[in-house]
């Protein structure tokens, strides 16, 4: 862990319990005077704070200085990916959060399923479990539309990842790029997109979407 999400972060003093309480003392077994890092995320700053007290419901904390820290991937990148399955989405948001993926607006393509909802407090807990471990000093954001056709008018230098035989991921620029679902774009979305704006991989196999979204993000910002 690399610092504890705490949302008072740069208060003199700080009461830790629940779930703060359990992992500070039980999981990672910290002891009185020891100190510890904290971000609250909003700031850029690591709050070190000095543990004073602890009994079985709560703990104390002191602050002991503060210094600027900003983590941060050296490259912006936005993901539109159409819905897939939330559970398969909540396996792979650890990996693109650690990646440095500063965006993903999930997007209800034709081929996705309209049943699939997901639950963002859950995805929001998730990235924040993810950022206190990796170190960055922003989550994620994350963001949902109802078609292609209205993230492309929000964002029309968008990129689109679909097979091609010139346009490659290593050698194209660019910071919004949508990915597609299982069975991959219509043909009208598709046709939305001029072929220069039309990438792929440079390898005979059909990925599936969280392969690609993976592979992508790695190439771009690694």
């Amino acid at each position: 862990m690399q610092y504890l999400y705490h949302i008072d972060a740069k208060n003199e003093l700080l009461t830790l319990s629940g779930d703060e309480h359990r992992y500070i003392f039980k999981v990672r077994r910290h002891r009185i005077g020891e100190i510890i890092a904290l971000r609250n995320l909003v700031d850029e700053f690591i709050y070190e704070y000095k543990i004073t007290y602890i009994d079985k419901k709560q703990a104390i904390l002191e602050l002991q200085d503060a210094y600027e820290l900003t983590i941060k991937a050296k490259r912006y990148l936005h993901i539109g990916w159409c819905m897939i399955d939330p559970k398969n989405i909540e396996k792979m948001l650890p990996t693109l959060n650690e990646i440095g993926v500063a965006k993903i607006t999930f997007i209800y393509c034709n081929r996705s399923q309209k049943s699939f909802k997901l639950d963002f407090k859950r995805l929001d807990k998730i990235l924040l479990n993810s950022s206190q471990q990796c170190g960055r000093s922003h989550m994620m954001q994350l963001d949902t539309m109802q078609s292609l056709t209205e993230f492309i008018a929000k964002y029309p230098q968008t990129k689109m990842l679909n097979f091609s035989k010139d346009n490659f991921i290593g050698s194209s620029e660019f910071d919004t790029i949508v990915v597609g679902c299982e069975g991959g774009f219509s043909d009208d979305e598709v046709a939305l997109f001029e072929y220069k704006n039309i990438i792929g991989f440079d390898t005979p196999f059909v990925l599936k979407s969280e392969s690609a979204i993976c592979a992508l993000s790695s190439i771009k910002l690694l």
